[in-house]
């Protein structure tokens, strides 16, 4: 016996609104389940990666700055290795020295990599050569560049790299990392050298979204290159300026491998030392970890108030 169906007949499958055979229910059910397991084992992973080096160190490092360790037996002391930093005098130079290199990385190592970014968007040819020239000192490992113009660079006789170029437009040499008043100055040069490669990439990527209709109707009310800069670059990137600026400052106040290296360490008459070296001096040669934590902990409460005043003001702008 054939069981046809009438002409114009649909099956219940097929109706519109009919729910799915219950197969394909089971179907989708087991496929939402190994998509959300999936996803949730990635998650788990890069949370346990933050717990356990991230973290678990920050807790721990609060806590021991209330502590006190000694011959394996640790106390509670409160507040005293905080005092105890605070009566240091390397605590207030270190500060000092921050501060400064900070400043002078904001006028140097923060505005160079802008202007070099918006010239190589000018050429027209030769643009990823010169990209990748830009982006060359970024991929050298840090230590291999600071050694290389700690004894080229650097290097006080004439022989020196940037001595060798003074003398041959008659100017007076430098001792540089010899000399207080340049040791600063020449570690902003060095990391400036080092670190530009990554900024003026992104400041290109902006660049390069901005519409080439503001440059053109700029350019038609007379405008020159530093008004159109002023009037039509940095405000487009605006956004990616204050990011940059941020980050910027939050790096360059944990100042540390360039005194190490550059200056072995404090430089001369102490016109290197950073509140991170003097943490690792602390840590490691004075074998005081609490008070290596507390110096810290110090730190992170600075960047961490800096960072909130700075969301702040952003959001008030936005």
């Amino acid at each position: 016996m054939t069981i046809t169906t009438a002409p114009g007949a649909v099956r219940a499958a097929d109706r519109p609104g009919t729910p799915p055979p219950a197969r394909a229910r089971r179907t989708s059910l087991g496929r939402t389940v190994r998509d959300q397991l999936t996803g949730h084992a990635f998650l788990i992973g890069a949370v346990l990666c933050f717990a356990v080096f991230s973290w678990y160190p920050m807790v721990r490092g609060v806590v021991m700055s209330f502590q006190r360790t000694r011959r394996g037996e640790t106390t509670w002391v409160g507040w005293d290795n905080y005092l105890r930093i605070l009566d240091d005098p390397s605590f207030w130079t270190a500060w000092q020295n921050t501060f400064y290199f900070t400043g002078l990385a904001l006028v140097l190592g923060y505005a160079v990599p802008f202007f070099v970014a918006i010239l190589l968007n000018e050429f027209r040819h030769a643009r990823g050569y010169l990209r990748i020239l830009v982006y060359l000192p970024v991929m050298l490992p840090p230590a291999s560049a600071l050694f290389l113009f700690k004894f080229y660079a650097y290097d006080p006789s004439d022989a020196g790299l940037f001595n060798a170029i003074l003398k041959g437009f008659g100017l007076p040499t430098s001792q540089w990392m010899q000399s207080p008043e340049m040791t600063m100055p020449a570690m902003v040069i060095a990391s400036t050298w080092m670190n530009m490669g990554s900024a003026v990439l992104i400041y290109l990527a902006a660049l390069q979204n901005i519409p080439g209709e503001l440059y053109e109707a700029a350019e038609l009310d007379g405008a020159g290159i530093w008004r159109r800069i002023m009037h039509v670059t940095i405000p487009q990137t605006r956004l990616i300026l204050a990011l940059l600026a941020m980050l910027q400052i939050v790096a360059t106040m944990q100042l540390f491998i360039e005194p190490l290296i550059l200056a072995n360490g404090a430089g001369a008459e102490d016109s290197a030392t950073s509140v991170a070296y003097l943490i690792y001096q602390h840590g490691f040669f004075q074998n005081d970890l609490n008070g290596a934590a507390a110096l810290g902990v110090i730190m992170l409460v600075v960047l961490a108030g800096f960072s909130a005043v700075y969301l702040r003001l952003t959001a008030r702008q936005d």
